[in-house]
């Protein structure tokens, strides 16, 4: 059976696996702003094989609202427009033969509200992620104290450290969903 600090410890990687999940899943969301992360859910098919876009050219961002995507091999320039055109960004790239450019419309304020509600989605979802990790770290506490490897004061103090843990998780959640909203609802 795991100790206590094993349990924590594991838990702890699990929380912040979770945190990186979600910052990875908030890049994606596309607000008003162009950034590199907007491409890093979108893959290109190079040999059989489903590859990010920022591994196959340069990525930069000129302007505010512009995106400009220089492939090292420009044989690949249609199939990252493919990709770019088939993914959910919702943008159209403009392909001259040498680059694409991808120019980011300004979001409406109806858009800007969808968008917050995918982000507090995502955002409910990772809370959900953390609940059961505590939940299960709960579970392995109340395993040992009715196998007697732990006292009642030590499952206690575990379930103390539990919370937490899980109350340190949940603020950073909330501080990550505030600053997203933030920059999706500003012009």
């Amino acid at each position: 059976m795991a100790t206590i600090e094993e349990l924590k410890t594991d838990s702890e990687r699990k929380m912040t696996n979770a945190m990186k999940a979600l910052h990875t899943e908030l890049a994606a969301i596309r607000t008003g702003r162009a950034t590199p992360s907007l491409l890093d859910q979108v893959k290109v098919d190079y040999y059989g094989t489903a590859t990010p876009v920022n591994q196959l050219a340069n990525v930069s961002v000129p302007e505010p609202r512009m995106i400009v995507i220089q492939p090292w091999d420009k044989g690949l320039l249609k199939d990252i427009e493919r990709a770019i055109m088939t993914s959910d960004l919702g943008i159209n790239p403009n392909n001259d033969g040498t680059v694409i450019r991808l120019n980011l419309p300004i979001l409406t304020e109806e858009r800007r509200k969808e968008l917050v509600k995918v982000v507090n989605k995502k955002g409910e979802a990772s809370r959900v992620e953390v609940r059961n990790i505590r939940r299960d770290f709960n579970d392995a506490v109340k395993k040992l104290l009715k196998a007697k490897e732990i006292t009642e004061d030590d499952a206690k103090d575990a379930q103390d450290v539990s919370q937490k843990l899980t109350d340190k998780y949940m603020k950073q959640i909330e501080d990550i969903l505030a600053k997203k909203e933030k920059e999706v609802m500003s012009i």
